[in-house]
């Protein structure tokens, strides 16, 4: 199974990482949480897996549909 790429819904601060590299995941289960108009809004991952990068630190902007961070395949 290749990489899965996970991307943020919506443009926003990076408010919180909540997996590190190397960690598992569930199907679901937050990544992270960003920050936009006041409201937090969870990246979840739409598998189950292993987080193999994080492309982002907290503070950072991100786009529409940029790529947060990647699953191990």
């Amino acid at each position: 199974m290749a990489d899965t790429r996970i991307k943020s819904e919506i443009s926003g601060n990076v408010w919180k990482i909540l997996k590190a590299p190397g960690e598992a995941v569930a199907e679901e289960e937050p990544v992270m949480i960003l920050e936009s108009m006041k409201m937090e809004i969870p990246v979840m991952a739409p598998r189950d897996g292993v987080v193999a990068s994080i492309t982002v630190a907290e503070g950072d902007t991100v786009a529409e549909d940029q790529v947060v961070a990647t699953l191990k395949g």
